[in-house]
C-alpha cells in the first residue's frame, strides 16, 4: 500500500530524489522539534531498502526495540520524534536489512560526532547560532577577485602546530596561523578537510561527519582540534 507523504514534505523530498535539494541537512539528519506542545528532537533519514529502522543510544540503552522509526514515504525515507534528547546524547541508525541482519549507521547529517576511535552521532542543536562576519563579506563585495593577487597556504591544522602535548584550539589557531600567513606572503588559507573523521592517518580524507567540524575538549564540546585537520 503507498504510503501518503505529508505536505510539507513533498518538496524537500521531491528535490532529494532528483539530486536537487542543496539544504536537504535541514531536512535530514536530528532536529530540535516542538510536537503536540511537547520539546523533543525529530530524526530522518534515508534508508531505501531497509526492513526497519530504529534510533539508538544513551537515551535508551541502545535497545532497538524502544525506538522504531516511521516510513514515511515510499522511498524510503523514515522519520521518528523523541522526547527528552540533551545536548550531547550519542546515537546512530539502527537498519536492518532485507536479510535480517542489523547494521549500526552514524548519521551522515549529524552536527557533532563522538571522538577516535567511537563513531556515534551526538545531537547537537546548531540553531541560533550568531554569525560575526559581516565585515568580511562587506570587504569581499568590494574587493574585485579577478584582479587581485592570490597565493594559497594549505594547512592541515591538527599537525600544524602544537602548544606542548595539546592541539590547539580553534581561536589560538587563527591567532598564530593568521599572522603566519600573512608575514610570509600568503592571501588565502586553504584548509585539508575538517569534518569529522575517526583515524588521525587520513588527515581528514575519512570521512563521517560531512556536516560535523572535528572537535575535543570537556563534555564534548566543540572547543578544540585534537589531532586532526
Amino acid at each position: 500500500m503507498a504510503i501518503t507523504v505529508p505536505e510539507e514534505y513533498q518538496v524537500p523530498l521531491h528535490l532529494f530524489f532528483k539530486g536537487e535539494n542543496s539544504h536537504s541537512y535541514d531536512f535530514f539528519g536530528s532536529h530540535k522539534l516542538k510536537k503536540d506542545g511537547k520539546s523533543g528532537v525529530v530524526f530522518r533519514c534515508w534508508a531505501p531498502h531497509a526492513k526497519s529502522v530504529c534510533v539508538v543510544g544513551d537515551f535508551n540503552h541502545w535497545d532497538r526495540t524502544r525506538h522504531y522509526m516511521n516510513k514515511i514515504n515510499d522511498g524510503g525515507i523514515w522519520e521518528l520524534f523523541i522526547e527528552g534528547i540533551k545536548q550531547f546524547d550519542n546515537y546512530k541508525f539502527s537498519v536492518e536489512a532485507p536479510d535480517g541482519l542489523i547494521k549500526l549507521k552514524a548519521d551522515p547529517y549529524g552536527t557533532h560526532m563522538e571522538l577516535r576511535p567511537n563513531t556515534a552521532s551526538k545531537f547537537f542543536d546548531i540553531d541560533g547560532f550568531n554569525w560575526s562576519d559581516k565585515a568580511y563579506f562587506d570587504k569581499l563585495n568590494k574587493t574585485n577577485v579577478y584582479d587581485s593577487p592570490i597565493n594559497i597556504y594549505e594547512v592541515n591544522i591538527g599537525s600544524w602546530k602544537k602548544n606542548g602535548e595539546n592541539y590547539l584550539s580553534y581561536n589560538e589557531l587563527a591567532k598564530e596561523l593568521i599572522p603566519y600567513v600573512k608575514e610570509m606572503g600568503y592571501t588565502h588559507v586553504e584548509l585539508m578537510p575538517i569534518g569529522e573523521y575517526p583515524f588521525d592517518g587520513s588527515w581528514g580524507y575519512q570521512q563521517i561527519g560531512y556536516y560535523a567540524p572535528v572537535s575535543a575538549g570537556n563534555g564534548g564540546e566543540l572547543v578544540r582540534f585534537h589531532g586532526r585537520s
